[in-house]
């Protein structure tokens, strides 16, 4: 073949056809996923775990080609303890950060990886960076990636706070990726999530059954819808005959 079309996968890879989200609050972050891994229009796994662990405290949600993260994933993770080892030290999300970005930008080409990294160290606390396909490095308070996250950058921008806690980032991820799920046919499943703090790394799990639906409205989530009559002081405009 003379010519190599790098917008398609290679024969018989796997694509992680997803949606994933990290958002940073105060203390911490909170990083999540679906879990649907597809083949064409094939899901190959329903219960895919995107959220994958390079350091303590220091994960990394992987969309893109499921081999291609994998192995740049498997090539940080070594990095890093090799690096908290000779340094004595753990190392910080912006040098793991710097790691991911260096291999996906070397192997531009070749690789189809978008990675978001997120987590908490000493020196700057929480932080996000965001790793599109092509390799560049973008640190931001929230991230999202992912064939999903096309149908819910709106949302993200209208619904997201600074300042927010624990749980109401949580909520915030839980609600955004089940609204890319619910829109996007290459995304599915169940949630994972991770929250990621100083003292702990606490994994949540929402299964399929019990994902939110807050955009479809009472009447067709099967509830009673409550008849308010509101007065909203609209005048009807007089029309000359």
């Amino acid at each position: 073949m003379d010519h190599i079309d790098w917008t398609r996968l290679k024969t018989g890879e796997v694509n992680l056809g997803t949606s994933i989200m990290a958002v940073q609050f105060d203390g911490g972050v909170v990083i999540g996923a679906d879990s649907r891994t597809t083949t064409g229009s094939y899901i190959a796994n329903r219960v895919t775990d995107k959220l994958t662990h390079v350091h303590d405290r220091i994960y990394c949600c992987r969309s893109g080609s499921a081999a291609d993260t994998q192995a740049v994933a498997d090539i940080v993770h070594q990095g890093l303890q090799m690096y908290s080892q000779t340094a004595g030290e753990a190392p910080s999300v912006l040098h793991a950060s710097a790691l991911f970005q260096r291999v996906c930008y070397e192997n531009k080409d070749a690789l189809s990886a978008g990675i978001i990294v997120a987590g908490w160290d000493k020196e700057v606390g929480p932080s996000v960076y965001n790793i599109p396909l092509g390799g560049g490095l973008f640190r931001q308070p929230w991230a999202i990636g992912g064939s999903g996250s096309t149908y819910v950058y709106g949302y993200c921008d209208a619904t997201y706070r600074e300042g927010w806690g624990r749980d109401e980032t949580v909520n915030f991820v839980k609600n955004t990726l089940a609204l890319a799920m619910a829109r996007d046919g290459s995304s599915g499943g169940v949630i994972r999530m991770c929250v990621i703090t100083e003292d702990k790394v606490e994994r949540l799990f929402v299964p399929g059954d019990e994902l939110p639906k807050f955009w479809e409205g009472h009447e067709v989530l099967g509830e009673p819808l409550k008849k308010r009559v509101t007065d909203t002081g609209v005048v009807p405009m007089a029309v000359e005959v």
